[in-house]
């Protein structure tokens, strides 16, 4: 079964809100930096990027992260992993780095991400900011901004899709007996 969560206005309004309190808790945005993890984490940086430049009238500088050698399950040989590049043209010493995926689930592509950060040098900070955060943490790691919490059971997809990759904005999840 498939259950649509978010529509396309739900999203763009949860990332308006998001950027919000990103500018709120950060009160100095130049020295914001945002970082989306491949692939769809990439897209809710560049919109997240965009509302702040928006709102506040500041450039913000973004990189985009590539965690396949980071993964805790990259020797397990379920996956036939493939890199694609890192592109972060800037240094991240003293920056507050704003870590940007779609969903949050047990913790452990965060943790990827903020090892794989740290060869890229020394944020003052590494804040969190996840579209759905569906719950079931593995690790001790917890979003600072979050577009929608959405409490799930363990066999349940959720899948957050963009109209750049996916052709739509939407939210859904998929149920056990769904396709």
């Amino acid at each position: 079964m498939l259950n649509k969560v978010l529509s396309s206005k739900d999203i763009t309004r949860a990332i308006s809100r998001v950027a919000h309190e990103i500018l709120e808790r950060n009160r100095e945005a130049d020295s914001l930096v945002l970082v989306g993890i491949r692939t769809r984490g990439v897209f809710l940086a560049q919109r997240l990027k965009k509302k702040i430049e928006e709102i506040d009238k500041v450039q913000v500088e973004m990189g985009v992260l590539d965690i396949t050698l980071y993964r805790d399950d990259i020797l397990s040989g379920k996956n036939n992993p493939v890199l694609k590049k890192t592109e972060i043209p800037f240094a991240l010493d003293g920056k507050k780095v704003i870590l940007c995926d779609d969903v949050l689930y047990t913790g452990r592509t965060i943790r990827a991400a903020i090892d794989a950060l740290m060869d890229f040098g020394r944020p003052s900070c590494v804040q969190l900011a996840v579209m759905i955060d569906r719950g079931h943490r593995e690790l001790p790691i917890r979003p600072d901004f979050v577009g929608k919490n959405l409490p799930t059971s363990k066999d349940m997809l959720v899948k957050v899709k963009f109209k750049e990759v996916d052709e739509e904005d939407l939210v859904v999840i998929h149920t056990a007996n769904s396709n």
